[in-house]
């Protein structure tokens, strides 16, 4: 099908075309790297696909796996072929099930117990035979307890027991388990031995710093013990970096070793071959990624050249240490999955692409700025082109190019989740076609953002939230002294803590910012530590403090507490089914607007959680904020 044209006036084109531009991403290999797994959203919502791994002449098709209307958000394929487990988000929303599938779309089933209880997928053991699930507490006090499922029985097996435990990794016959555990920004690794139940740290804890991922594998010749952990960690050091640390039933006093680290990255993504001979990682260089090959008994590194893109994700390496794929997007391409032979490096387009409109997109740049006590920020700035204005798109730079400068008008700043999260110059249709309409798009990455190292990431806890205000209006004045915007015409928009931080800053600094967008965004935190899922509020005192402990000062930052300062428009978009950040929180910023008589409008998504899955309602949510902000500012 021919690509729509988009002209002047046909801003909703625009919006539909991006929206429909699918991808895939989060590949899982059969073990002899034939086959791949993947989830794509090619059919309206993210669904399973399966295909063959063609290099040589015409692609192979993709088969659609079909056996849930709710969004699979995860694949993983047993290293025996004969099995995949899904993760399935429960009615789309943060509570998700576990469900195993034959390859060919057979002998469906779900193996997680009552649909209404969250259980997260975890790895398959090496032979295949069985899959880890997670239950995490639905009660105050309760722990976490995780789980050997048997795929065809359905039966299960009592594998651990914690706070807020995560199964990374499992040895060969089970054995050895490598253990997360631990709150937000202070995970911390165990490794597991079943034989002698005991538990051994990875690294020293407690410590400084967290660790990310984790697994465990053979370890090389002459290093005088049978297995490694290699970790991507931050423990004891200023970013996260490649640490190995032996694994010696008989001697667990031996010292973790740095591998492979890096001044100007953090170790994102990390994979190994089943024999721990070769290592493949991931770097995120200031939001961009670069990929590296590090052999573990040589101790030496190939950097990998040509990334079809500007960030990868949901890296996997070969069984055999053969291949890698992955997901490769920028702001120009959507979500592809891609192959590298490792002994070659060369690179292969495994999955099909969907045809994008026929208009030139934004190719985003980097900006740095210091914030009000000289912090150094980035951000990400798509300029409007200078003919874009209200009526429709206009023109626009072309693919590769940075638009060229506009003139200072329409403006609005787009913060991120988490806040443990990184904008990065990924494929986002809701930027396109804000600049495509002539709004300027600043993503900034405020302190807390994760990409940046072990201080920056923490520079916002708790007491120093004040700071990551700052950043917010530091952005603003960053957007009007490079001349990107008009001093009243700048919007503040955000989702989740992006969200918290727009209510946060109309609240607490009225007359910096014209209007606001908030999606799915907490207005109070007590109430959100009251209503959100048990597990999630466990894990983020030590990110925004306790909900007992320092309840007064949770009081204090909470924007529906000065709801009255808020008077500018205000645009609130929440997910019916969201559990994560419940609805109550913009019910209650929606009422006590509306009872100020303060310019205030609710777009409420039916059927969704705290991520928009769905192609309808990302279009309704991209359509509604481009009319509001063209209307008020």
């Amino acid at each position: 099908m021919t690509a729509p044209v988009v002209t002047a006036g046909g801003s909703g084109d625009l919006a539909a075309a991006l929206v429909r531009a699918w991808g895939s991403w989060g590949p899982s290999m059969t073990p002899d790297a034939a086959r791949v797994a993947f989830i794509s959203d090619r059919g309206g919502a993210p669904e399973v696909w399966v295909q063959d791994v063609v290099l040589e002449g015409p692609r192979a098709s993709a088969t659609r796996i079909r056996f849930t209307d709710d969004p699979v958000i995860s694949v993983s394929w047993s290293a025996d072929s004969a099995w995949l487990a899904c993760a399935v988000a429960t009615d789309g929303g943060v509570r998700t099930q576990v469900w195993v599938v034959r390859p060919d779309g057979s002998d469906a089933r779900r193996i997680s117990g009552p649909p209404e209880r969250h259980v997260e997928l975890g790895p398959w053991t090496r032979s295949g035979h069985r899959v880890v699930l997670t239950v995490p507490s639905t009660e105050v006090g309760e722990p976490t307890r995780a789980y050997l499922a048997d795929p065809t029985s359905g039966e299960l097996e009592l594998l651990a027991v914690g706070d807020l435990i995560h199964v990374l990794d499992l040895s060969a016959f089970e054995r050895m388990l490598v253990v997360r555990d631990g709150r937000r920004g202070h995970e911390f690794c165990v490794v597991v031995d079943r034989e002698t139940d005991t538990d051994h740290p990875v690294l020293p804890h407690p410590g400084r710093g967290a660790t990310d991922r984790a697994f465990i594998r053979p370890a090389p010749p002459g290093t005088g013990a049978p297995a490694v952990v290699y970790a991507a960690t931050e423990v004891g050091l200023p970013r996260l970096q490649l640490v190995a640390a032996p694994v010696d039933p008989d001697d667990w006093s031996q010292p973790a070793r740095l591998l492979a680290a890096r001044d100007d990255a953090e170790l994102e993504g990390l994979d190994g071959d089943d024999a721990g001979r070769l290592l493949l990682l991931v770097w995120n260089v200031a939001g961009r990624s670069e990929l590296e090959l590090f052999d573990t008994h040589m101790e030496t590194s190939v950097p990998v050249p040509g990334l079809p893109g500007a960030v990868a994700t949901s890296p996997v390496l070969s069984r055999d240490g053969s291949s890698v794929l992955l997901a490769v997007e920028g702001p120009l391409r959507p979500r592809e999955l891609w192959h590298l032979d490792t002994e070659t490096l060369a690179w292969t387009r495994v999955s099909d692409v969907p045809t994008l409109p026929a208009v030139p997109l934004v190719q985003p740049s980097l900006e740095r700025f210091r914030s009000l006590d000289g912090l150094e920020i980035t951000g990400w700035l798509y300029r409007a082109a200078a003919s874009a204005g209200a009526s429709g798109p206009g023109g626009a730079s072309g693919p590769g190019r940075p638009a060229g400068p506009a003139s200072a008008g329409r403006a609005m700043l787009h913060l991120h989740g988490g806040p443990e999260s990184q904008e990065r110059p990924t494929f986002s249709p809701q930027h396109q076609v804000m600049a495509a309409a002539g709004i300027t798009v600043f993503a900034p990455n405020v302190r807390g953002s994760s990409g940046f190292g072990r201080e920056f990431v923490h520079a916002d806890d708790v007491q120093k939230r004040q700071g990551a205000f700052d950043d917010v209006t530091a952005a603003a004045q960053h957007l009007i002294g490079i001349g990107a915007a008009s001093a009243d015409r700048i919007a503040v928009t955000g989702r989740s803590y992006g969200g918290y931080l727009t209510l946060a800053a109309l609240a607490f600094t009225p007359g910096v910012f014209a209007a606001g967008v908030d999606i799915c965004g907490m207005s109070h935190l007590l109430t959100f530590y009251a209503e959100t899922e048990p597990w999630i509020a466990a894990a983020a005192v030590t990110k925004y403090g306790h909900p007992d402990h320092d309840k007064k000062f949770l009081r204090s930052i909470s924007p529906l507490a000065k709801a009255e300062r808020i008077d500018v428009p205000l645009l609130v978009v929440h997910g019916e089914l969201d559990t994560n950040v419940p609805i109550g929180e913009a019910h209650r910023i929606v009422a006590a607007l509306s009872e100020l008589e303060r310019p205030v409008e609710y777009l409420e998504l039916a059927g969704e959680g705290h991520e928009y899955r769905r192609e309808s309602s990302r279009l309704a949510l991209i359509e509604r904020m481009r009319g509001f902000l063209l209307r008020v500012l």
